[in-house]
């Protein structure tokens, strides 16, 4: 009888993401990553609780694979890169890359990239209550765009799909810094009506 497999939450994960991309979402049990681990379900319940982890898991491993840039680097150019890596996510998982419109990112290494962008918004002056508003918005539009592109949805205008972004990236850019000049230019004014009653 030969030795049983090690496993860990990583390669479940790899494994998870593989089965998906390679039979689609409707594939992946406990049973069929269990198979393809080459272990019985039930090893599998010490690190994946039920078939929601599982899909859990697909979304973690997705966002790992986005790499998160160095924070030192300008926030345009952060959300720029995440933006870029989530593309190519998408074109590397087409059939998979929808799941992160339907999920939430609910475990740790699903998290650090929201972190990332919102660490990133934090630096451009967006308001610390209004993160997470412009974070959901801006991944929206961003897993969208990806989901549209990786689908084919612009294949008759490829050559025009990089220019788009950009076009669009660059308003959302605009958008940010006007916001933050904004809530500056009212914050000065809350102060000195303050400073006006005292």
């Amino acid at each position: 009888m030969g030795r049983r497999a090690r496993i860990d939450r990583s390669v479940i994960l790899r494994a998870t993401l593989d089965l998906a991309d390679e039979r689609g979402l409707a594939a992946v049990t406990m049973g069929a990553v269990a198979d393809r681990l080459g272990v019985t379900p039930m090893a599998l319940y010490r690190h994946i609780a039920n078939k929601a982890d599982l899909l859990d898991a697909i979304v973690e491993s997705l966002l790992i694979e986005i790499a998160v840039p160095d924070a030192r680097l300008p926030w345009r150019q952060r959300l720029a890169a995440v933006a870029r890596a989530a593309r190519d996510s998408a074109r590397r998982h087409p059939d998979v890359f929808p799941l992160l419109l339907q999920r939430a990112a609910n475990t740790p290494g699903g998290r650090r990239v929201r972190d990332a962008v919102c660490a990133a918004l934090r630096d451009a002056g967006v308001p610390d209550d209004q993160v997470l508003r412009v974070e959901r918005l801006l991944s929206t539009f961003v897993m969208g765009f990806a989901v549209g592109e990786a689908s084919g949805r612009f294949a008759t205008r490829a050559a025009e799909v990089e220019a788009d972004f950009n076009y669009v990236q660059n308003l959302v850019f605009e958008f940010i810094e006007q916001a933050r000049a904004a809530d500056r230019k009212l914050s000065a004014r809350t102060r000195r009506e303050r400073e006006g009653r005292r």
